[in-house]
């Protein structure tokens, strides 16, 4: 994880994370675990992670991702952690959603953003702290994301995008149909890959608190968080060379050849 900016846990936070990726693998490890030290990096943030509403309908499933900091994509949600007293809360939103993870592909990112500005509105209308002031911006770019995991093709016309859009809108969910390594084998499973994903925290930007933000301001803002995205992308430390991971094909022939030399030993 980079950071180029330090974090006040006298704050509140709305982070848009980019991209969705198939599974949202960067997020959930950075905000929902300690795999990256998130809270030693940033002592006093209180980190939750939106999740679709339906995931919170299983019993027990329910609670274990509430210990974690899983909460439902709901304003109500939103607005019961942009609300707390004392600062320090920090909400991750994936802005994308369901459409970005269905367009995940390894080496390419389409993210979907331009239209997305629900959660410009959400930092303008809420915070607690301090006379006029709105939960601060930040902008969050997993890089990597995109690579761990392989997608069925879904192009436009086939059976799977269409059946995946019906899903989509009788469930404000989807189900990507990918692939990756085995727990004990490379060449087929649902592991995620073994590679590398370098995710940057952005600069916070500051919001002046509008109970009945105008489109105008909204759209403002929005300009100001894709420039400060874009900042994001072109940090320094994001600039390594990223070793090619083997195609399936690859993997096929790689396992084929493993098989002949047992065979003639």
């Amino acid at each position: 994880m980079v950071k180029t900016a330090e974090l006040d846990p006298s704050r509140n936070y709305i982070v848009g994370f980019h991209p969705h990726g198939v599974l949202a693998t960067g997020a959930f490890t950075i905000l929902c675990t300690e795999g990256t030290g998130f809270s030693s990096v940033s002592p006093g943030i209180r980190s939750h992670l939106m999740m679709l509403h339906w995931s919170f309908w299983v019993p027990v499933f329910r609670d274990c991702i509430m210990s974690v900091g899983l909460v439902s994509s709901d304003k109500e949600s939103a607005a019961h952690i942009l609300s707390r007293k004392g600062g320090g809360n920090l909400l991750s939103i994936l802005v994308g959603g369901v459409q970005e993870a269905l367009n995940a592909r390894p080496g390419a990112y389409k993210l979907v953003l331009r239209n997305r500005k629900g959660f410009i509105r959400l930092a303008l209308t809420h915070g607690y702290w301090g006379e006029g002031s709105g939960a601060a911006l930040v902008p969050i770019f997993s890089f990597g994301e995109n690579d761990i995991h392989d997608q069925v093709e879904n192009s436009p016309g086939s059976w799977l995008p269409w059946f995946q859009d019906q899903l989509h809108k009788s469930t404000r969910g989807s189900i990507p149909v990918f692939y990756g390594r085995g727990v004990f084998q490379y060449s087929s499973g649902l592991m995620p890959y073994h590679r590398p994903i370098t995710t940057v925290v952005g600069k916070p930007i500051e919001v002046q608190k509008t109970p009945h933000p105008s489109q105008e301001e909204v759209d403002r803002f929005h300009q100001r968080y894709m420039k400060e995205l874009g900042k994001s992308l072109r940090t320094p430390q994001t600039q390594v060379e990223r070793p090619q991971r083997p195609t399936l094909g690859d993997q096929l022939k790689a396992t084929q050849r493993r098989g002949s030399s047992k065979m003639q030993g």
